[in-house]
């Protein structure tokens, strides 16, 4: 892991950068998984949800509430391509063990989980198509499939898990630190995106597990999207299959509210959740570059020492 870290690093100085920076705020919520591009130098971005999941175990007779709060921290430093990530859930749990006519509680909270990660853009097909003189393009070779759009940007993902003290969390022996590494693809095509994530996580301790996360959004109109995401977890300790769907709405071009429902394919245990979400851009160092409203924009064309252009 920490050798993916100095290999990142030293990529920095010999690649060149340019704007990952949108008009509106980039979220990975509310799926589970993350897109390929940075939120952009000098943007924070925190993105956080409210989880109810209900869980049915029938081999170990139990039935669990879990009450949690996931959370994302996000921020785009040094260059257009990279990115730092905080990324964790805290979660309130209440287990009913049937025993006969009795039934028992186990009751405990704690973080479920933290990583703290990089994420660097490798390569990004989108970038040299926008930069493509369209007056030597046929109108037919912009807006019709071309082979070329099968390639997706793709990114790498480094981070460290981590927790501490007596976490009933952790199953025993697992140690508190542990590497996750990932690659990330995006396709972009059109009002479509589909992203695709793999992880190996906890690898090189005697728990390692690997995802594959596959979410296909379409945005309708200017401001929703709505979601599909399947998801798939192989481990010795934990394996399932979980489908995720909702919708997101874009309220300001900085603020995002999420919602969605999941549910598995098996019994051991089988589950069910909703969660709300949210989604803030704090990016005053881009405040210069917005793109202006229209009373600005007629304000603005009265004055001859400034110029309309792209402010992106």
């Amino acid at each position: 892991m920490y050798r993916a870290f100095v290999f990142l690093s030293s990529l920095l100085f010999s690649l060149s950068s340019f704007s990952q920076y949108t008009e509106t705020i980039n979220s990975n919520r509310p799926g589970a998984s993350q897109g390929a591009f940075a939120v952009g130098n000098g943007v924070m971005q925190l993105e956080t949800g409210f989880r109810f999941d209900r869980e049915e175990h029938d081999l170990e007779r139990t039935e669990t509430t879990v009450y949690g709060l996931d959370y994302q921290a996000r921020y785009g430093f040094f260059m257009e391509k990279l990115e730092l990530t905080l990324e964790g859930s805290f979660r309130s749990v209440n287990t009913d063990f049937v025993q006969g006519a009795s039934t028992e509680t186990l009751s405990y909270s704690n973080f479920q989980s933290n990583t703290l990660a990089g994420k660097y853009l490798i390569y990004d097909p989108y970038f040299k198509r926008e930069q493509e003189e369209k007056s030597y393009i046929s109108w037919k070779a912009n807006n019709t499939f071309q082979w070329r759009d099968l390639i997706p940007a793709i990114s790498a993902y480094a981070g460290v898990n981590f927790a501490f003290g007596d976490n009933p969390f952790l199953f025993q022996g697992e140690p508190n630190f542990s590497p996750r590494l990932g690659v990330i693809t995006q396709h972009n095509y059109g009002r479509w995106v589909f992203v695709t994530n793999f992880y190996g996580d906890k690898l090189g301790t005697d728990f390692p597990s690997y995802t594959g996360i596959f979410t296909l959004t379409h945005s309708v109109g200017n401001r929703f999207a709505v979601f599909g995401e399947f998801q798939t977890i192989i481990g010795d300790l934990y394996s399932d299959e979980i489908v995720r769907g909702g919708l997101a709405y874009l309220l300001t071009k900085n603020l995002q509210l999420d919602l969605l429902g999941l549910v598995n394919f098996k019994n051991t245990p089988q589950r069910l959740g909703f969660s709300l979400g949210i989604s803030y851009r704090y990016d005053k160092f881009r405040k210069e570059e917005r793109i202006y409203d229209e009373s600005e924009k007629e304000q603005l064309k009265s004055d001859d020492n400034f110029k309309l252009g792209d402010k992106k």
